[in-house]
C-alpha cells in the first residue's frame, strides 16, 4: 500500500467531517504478530476496475479488507435506479454487516478501479475474533463506523433537500481529497457526474444544470480534470 492510498479517505454523505474515515484501521490497529495470524487466514483477491465483488441478494461468506484501490458499496430499488452508499478506501473491510458469513447481503459492491483485498470467510472471522481479542475490537470499531456511515446517510437523505446534499458532497470531496492552490479548493476529477448523481439521490442532467448554475454564480469552475472551488463556505450557507 503506497502512502497516497493510505491518506484517501472514505467518501458518503454526513454532516460531520471528522466522522468520514473512521474504520481505516482494520489492520493497522493490531499487533504485528496478530496481523500476521489474519493474513494466514486470509485470501488474496483482486478486482478489476468496475468489476461487481459481491450483489444484493447473493449469501454473506465473509468480509474484503481494501489494501489497494477504491470500492463502491450501492443499493438498486426495484426499478433498477442506484444509490451510491460509499465509498471506501484502503484500509476499511466491506461485505458486512454480517461479518461471520450469515444471511444475504442486503447491498452491492463494485470496483472503482484495480483493487487488491484480503478476504477473510465467516468461519476464519469467527475463529480470529475467538482467539485474538484485539482482533474482535478492531471488527467492533469497524462495524461501529460503518453504523454510523449509514445513519448520515440516512439522516441526510431524509432531511437535506438533493440541493444540499450536492453542496456538502463538494465539501466533503474538498475536505477529504482536494489541495489548497492560488485561492482555489481543487479538486481532482476522479468522480464522474454519473456517480454524483448516484450520491446524492439525482439525475445526470440535474447534476449538470446545478454544477452550471454554481459556476455561473462564481462559487466554482468545472474543467475536464478539476474542479476548482473558489467560495468553500457560499457551499455550507
Amino acid at each position: 500500500m503506497t502512502e497516497d492510498q493510505e491518506a484517501q479517505s472514505a467518501i458518503y454523505l454526513s454532516e460531520y467531517l471528522l466522522d468520514i474515515n473512521e474504520g481505516a484501521g482494520f489492520l493497522a490497529s493490531l499487533r504485528d504478530e496478530d496481523r500476521k495470524a489474519v493474513r494466514h487466514m486470509g485470501v488474496r483477491t483482486t478486482v478489476g476496475k468496475g468489476q461487481g465483488l459481491f450483489f444484493q441478494g447473493d449469501p454473506h461468506t465473509g468480509v474484503w479488507v481494501i489494501e489497494s484501490g477504491r470500492m463502491r458499496t450501492f443499493y438498486a430499488g426495484p426499478s433498477g435506479r442506484e444509490i451510491t452508499l460509499a465509498y471506501w478506501t484502503p484500509g476499511h473491510f466491506i461485505g458486512g454487516p454480517e461479518v461471520f458469513g450469515r444471511g444475504r447481503h442486503v447491498w452491492s459492491a463494485d470496483a472503482l478501479e484495480d483493487c487488491e483485498l484480503l478476504f477473510l470467510s465467516g468461519m476464519s472471522m469467527r475463529n480470529l475474533v475467538c482467539k485474538i481479542p484485539d482482533v474482535a475490537l478492531a471488527v467492533i470499531d469497524g462495524l461501529i463506523a460503518k453504523g454510523k456511515c449509514y445513519s448520515a446517510l440516512l439522516q441526510m437523505l431524509g432531511t437535506r433537500s438533493v440541493s444540499d446534499r450536492l453542496r456538502q458532497l463538494l465539501v466533503i470531496v474538498a475536505d477529504t481529497h482536494g489541495r489548497y492552490e492560488d485561492g482555489a479548493t481543487i479538486i481532482e476529477r476522479s468522480i464522474t457526474y454519473d456517480q454524483i448523481a448516484t450520491m446524492v439521490g439525482a439525475t445526470r442532467q440535474w447534476v449538470t444544470q446545478t454544477l452550471d448554475k454554481l459556476e455561473s454564480d462564481g462559487v466554482l469552475k468545472v474543467s475536464r480534470k478539476e474542479i476548482r472551488i473558489y467560495k468553500l463556505d457560499a457551499l455550507t450557507e
